[in-house]
């Protein structure tokens, strides 16, 4: 078991040498105060703006533990760094941090996105069988339209804890006839779609009917979903999980999940850039509920901001999750809409840009009543 080693203050010889570095921007505001901080040289932009960050916690893995440093401000937090000879790093993080964000298939870059959930599916966790015939589903993907979401998330296979396989097959007369009914219907005006599968057959198909976005829970392992995702050229939606669906919750073992979680993500980032797939189409979600237990997916959310490390976009996903029953009281699914919108703005205030959502029309008035809060700060 690794040592977990906490320090609130940055003092000299607190890392041993070689010792690698991460940061998650703290002090994050909005608004006015943002500019103030900015003007004042005091704060650096979070992912281009307009939010702006004025601390650092210093996340670090050395040989034998993992060190949690600070929040320290940034000025201090810099001249420790120069003091530690690791100024070099730091100041690479923070550009990697502030760096502004591709603008994704034309979609706003100035406000969090909306992705609304379309599970094609007769067994998933919250709605299985809901909208599982095309007509259905392609209905409830205009409602949402019109709730205001601005990407269609289609999925035919449940990849809740636990679930079995759905044959290739299936999975595409699933979802390959709402792609091109929503096509048909929407015409001219042509809603963002993405194709939630780990199957490169049902990609290139998805792809082919129209889908804009690739949305893999095994963040692209296969190699063949990278080579069609690279040719396509369209962005792509990297996860983290470990295993499969029906075992993965057996593999929730982590000394500190949000340090390993963004070190195993990393690696799947480097392997689709690799394949042609430059970080300007990646979106990295962090993987709630996916081979991580109740305390591990909040350690994680709880330190979201270590993903702007990595210079892409940032997706959180954690709508009527099991989680939320557990921290409360054991609701079903579809009475978890609360805590869904918790979860959700506890996300965008640390800057996720996109959130993954079955209840559309909870989630854009939550987040504009919080947009008129932040940007009044």
């Amino acid at each position: 078991m690794t040592n977990i080693l906490k320090e609130a203050a940055l003092m000299r010889g607190l890392l041993p040498s070689g010792a690698s570095v991460r940061l998650a921007p703290t002090g994050i505001v909005r608004g006015e105060m943002a500019d103030r901080l900015l003007k004042a040289g005091l704060g650096r932009p979070l992912a281009g703006g307009p939010a702006a960050f004025s601390a650092v916690e210093i996340i670090a893995r050395s040989a034998d533990a993992i060190h949690l440093l600070g929040p320290a401000p940034l000025d201090a937090a810099t001249v420790w760094a120069e003091g530690e000879g690791i100024g070099t790093t730091f100041d690479q993080q923070l550009d990697l941090i502030s760096a502004p964000r591709p603008v994704l298939v034309g979609l706003p870059a100035d406000r969090p996105l909306i992705m609304g959930i379309v599970n094609v599916t007769p067994d998933s966790f919250s709605d299985g069988g809901d909208f599982a015939a095309t007509n259905d589903a392609v209905d409830h993907s205009f409602e949402l339209l019109m709730q205001g979401a601005d990407i269609l998330d289609l999925g035919g296979e449940s990849t809740r804890p636990g679930a079995d396989p759905v044959p290739v097959a299936e999975e595409l007369r699933r979802v390959v006839p709402v792609i091109e009914g929503i096509r048909r219907r929407a015409g001219a005006k042509r809603p963002v779609i993405s194709v939630d599968t780990r199957r490169p057959d049902v990609m290139r198909a998805a792809l082919e009917a129209g889908a804009d976005i690739v949305n893999d829970v095994t963040g692209l392992a296969d190699p063949e979903s990278r080579r069609i995702v690279a040719e396509a050229k369209v962005p792509v939606m990297l996860m983290h999980m470990r295993g499969e669906p029906q075992t993965m919750q057996s593999e929730a073992q982590y000394d500190f999940t949000p340090l390993q979680m963004l070190e195993e993500l990393e690696q799947r980032v480097l392997e689709a850039e690799q394949a042609g797939i430059p970080r300007e189409r990646i979106v990295v979600d962090p993987g709630i509920g996916f081979a991580k237990n109740t305390d591990q997916n909040l350690e994680v959310l709880a330190r979201l901001g270590l993903l702007h490390g990595f210079r892409c976009t940032v997706l959180i996903g954690a709508s009527r999750k099991k989680m939320i029953a557990n921290i409360s009281r054991d609701e079903p699914a579809k009475e978890r809409v609360p805590g869904s919108l918790a979860i959700a703005l506890a996300g965008v205030e640390q800057g996720v840009q996109i959130v993954r959502v079955h209840d559309v029309a909870e989630t854009v008035q939550a987040l504009k009543v919080w947009a008129g809060i932040a940007g009044r700060r």
